[in-house]
């Protein structure tokens, strides 16, 4: 099934639940039985021929096709099997007991008996600023089901009480009686058959040949269908979550999350990372965490991220909706909130200060190589910015501007702006340069800004699409708030659409044209090359890499890549989702296409057509 016909039956089902919402459940568990019933006939015909097969075999003279017919059940039915009684893996974290947090634990019955669902089984705690209830299958898509759920420490840190509850009692909601126990059952067979769909992807043979094929008409079918009715849970939940809160709670508990979940990725976790380089071990996060998530969040701060978040459109790649969709729905105000002042941790009761120094410890044995990594970076870094300050009067413009590019890594509030300024004498229309000041003037120097911008998107065609963006979000504010800047944000919306349209010409040229045609040896210099093979050493799954220059018609002068990498023992899904990752993940000097070898590009043509290898990973 192609995106369009995806997209389409999820509209129907939408449709189809909205106007009859009975017969829309009904349609599903119909849909739902036609799997059941395809694995049910499967077993039942494998072991037909298992008994057909052996007998003859047994009772007469060996023949081939009895042969074959033996090793057809025998894959039926392993097949089979796999999706009777397929295992999913339970849901990593710290097991809590009544023990440990009696005061917790009291409040979850309390929620359960009001919401009158199963009990919870499991409680664990974890490191992300997320809670989830998950439905595992005990018997894959046979009965039973054991409940987790799971807490993240940093949620308990953010938000007072109430807030907390809120957020319980939206994920208890999907455990409620009634539709809730429909819901959650479909839930559970949605898992089912996409572990069990990723699982059988790589099997060979005739009988797995033909378990594919149901598999793909069957699966984007069945997710299609219950798309509608995953969405309508999460509204559900919330209606839960608002009739034991209240309304004005929980839409107060889903703002703050917004904004502290911001916060904590655009700036907590960057600062603690910049510690790396005052130290080689690593140091626990949420200490310092419980500290500043008390405070109240910046102004000019949250007011941006809550505007970004109630921005964001509901889409098919995820079944919850987006905040501002949900605020709707519930009736609950789209503003800022009154900061939780009293952190919701006091529910571990005398435990907390135990589970906080536990948990840093655990973060620091889990990313104690990622902090070594990023030691060493941070070290290159300070080197490279020390070789320049060396050589400052003798610094070219390019030099000049990464100088500023890597004091701002080191040090994001550092002033760096007399750097921009000396590469933008020797050489007036750099681009990195006028970027750079760009970022460096202050927010209310609104005309210097817009005045970098412009000059930008004159002399460097390939910036414009960072230029109007850059442009778009500094204004719309500026008009929300009732300033005159209407006919600029126009003029920079145009630009941005024109840059969007040029640089989706740009992508299809990348990916369109054959992958060895154009290209030629990268140009990093031995800096950027040191910082591109560091980033690929944190990438586990990868044994070699590639990297070319793409020279494209859309853009004659900017520096585009293709890195061609070696990922050997994943299957193709989950090649693919990391060549994604790594796309955006790399810091190189212009946008990067990952592609991996397998049949197209082959190992052989890569090796051949791509001059050196670029990363190599030593094998102990």
């Amino acid at each position: 099934m192609d995106k369009a016909d995806f997209i389409h039956l999820v509209r129907l089902s939408e449709h189809a639940s909205a106007e009859n919402s009975g017969a829309y459940r009904r349609s599903l568990a119909r849909f739902a039985a036609l799997g059941y019933l395809w694995v049910v006939l499967c077993f039942v015909l494998a072991i037909v021929l298992l008994v057909m097969s052996g007998k003859a075999l047994l009772q007469g003279p060996v023949k081939g096709y009895w042969v074959m017919l033996l090793l057809s059940g025998v894959g039926l039915l392993w097949s089979s099997v796999r999706a009777l009684w397929l295992r999913l893996e339970a849901p990593e974290g710290s097991p809590l007991t009544p023990a440990d947090a009696p005061l917790l634990f009291e409040a979850l019955e309390r929620i359960r008996k009001k919401t009158q669902g199963p009990p919870i089984h499991h409680v664990l705690l974890d490191s992300s600023f997320n809670a989830s209830i998950s439905q595992l299958p005990r018997f894959g898509l046979l009965g039973g089901a054991t409940n987790y759920l799971t807490i993240g420490l940093p949620l308990l840190l953010a938000l007072d009480r109430p807030r907390f509850l809120a957020v319980m009692a939206h994920e208890y909601g999907h455990l409620r009686g009634g539709h809730g126990q429909f819901a959650a059952w479909i839930y559970r067979t949605r898992m089912s058959w996409t572990k069990l769909y990723e699982s059988m992807e790589e099997d060979a043979g005739l009988m797995a040949h033909a378990t594919q094929t149901f598999l793909r008409w069957y699966f984007p079918r069945f997710m299609a269908k219950t798309f509608a009715l995953a969405r309508q849970d999460e509204y559900e939940a919330d209606r839960i979550a608002c009739k034991l809160l209240g309304r004005d709670v929980t839409g107060a508990a889903l703002a703050e999350i917004a904004v502290k979940g911001a916060w904590l990725g655009r700036e907590f976790w960057p600062l603690h990372w910049a510690s790396a380089g005052r130290s080689l071990q690593p140091m626990g996060p949420f200490s310092a965490m419980r500290v500043l998530l008390t405070q109240p969040v910046r102004d000019d701060f949250a007011r941006d991220a809550l505007r970004q978040s109630l921005k964001e459109m509901s889409n098919l790649d995820d079944t919850h909706p987006v905040l501002r969709d949900r605020l709707e729905a519930m009736g609950a105000r789209k503003e800022l909130p009154q900061w939780s002042a009293k952190p919701a941790i006091d529910l571990l009761g005398a435990s907390a200060n135990t589970w906080l120094q536990r948990m840093d410890q655990q973060w620091c044995r889990d990313n104690a190589s990622d902090w070594k990594l990023h030691h060493a970076y941070l070290r290159r870094v300070e080197e490279r910015v020390q070789a320049l300050q060396a050589s400052l009067l003798r610094n070219n413009a390019d030099e000049l501007a990464q100088l500023g590019d890597l004091k701002r890594r080191l040090n994001a509030t550092a002033d760096v702006r007399d750097c921009y300024a000396r590469a933008l004498q020797l050489a007036p229309n750099h681009p990195g340069a006028l970027r750079g000041m760009v970022r460096t003037l202050p927010d209310t120097d609104v005309a210097g800004r817009l005045d970098g911008l412009n000059r930008l998107v004159e002399v460097h065609a390939a910036s414009t699409w960072w230029a109007a963006s850059t442009a778009v979000q500094m204004l719309e504010p500026l008009v929300a708030a009732g300033q005159p800047y209407d006919p600029l944000l126009k003029q920079w919306r145009a630009r941005l659409k024109q840059a969007d349209e040029a640089e989706q010409r740009a992508w299809n040229e990348m990916v369109d044209t054959p992958y060895f045609q154009s290209i030629t040896r990268h140009d990093l210099n031995d800096f950027e090359t040191g910082e591109l093979q560091a980033d690929l050493a944190r990438c586990k799954p990868l044994r070699r890499a590639w990297l070319v220059r793409k020279n494209l018609q859309e853009f004659a002068y900017r520096r585009c890549y293709i890195l061609f990498v070696e990922l050997p023992g994943l299957p193709d899904g989950e090649r693919y989702a990391l060549c994604r990752s790594l796309e955006r993940s790399l810091d190189l000097p212009g946008p990067v296409l990952v592609l991996w070898a397998g049949t197209d590009p082959t190992l052989h043509d890569i090796q051949k057509n791509t001059f050196d290898v670029t990363f190599a990973r030593s094998v102990a």
